[in-house]
């Protein structure tokens, strides 16, 4: 049985499978909540954003600064779309 998580997890069994396989909490908390609302749809391609290969490097900084993603004033290009996409 899964264990209850609070209301911050909709979807207890979900987010601990996904936290088995390595993703990390907030990452296991939006897709077991994402699943859970029946409005939603997280395993179907969404969003308007161009792919991060066309965004300016800048830009990427600006999200993973938004994100609080440690260790973006040292990244190139690449390594910013790659911490992006695996947060």
């Amino acid at each position: 049985m899964a264990k209850n998580h609070g209301n911050q997890v909709k979807d207890d069994k979900l987010y601990e499978d996904l936290r088995e396989r390595g993703e990390s909490k907030e990452k296991a908390a939006r897709i077991a909540n994402a699943r859970a609302n029946p409005s939603m749809h997280p395993s179907k391609k969404g969003g308007t954003n161009p792919a991060y290969e066309e965004w300016s490097k800048d830009d990427l900084y600006d999200r993973a600064q938004e994100l609080g993603i440690d260790g973006r004033s040292k990244m190139d290009k690449s390594d910013l779309i790659d911490a992006l996409r695996n947060h």
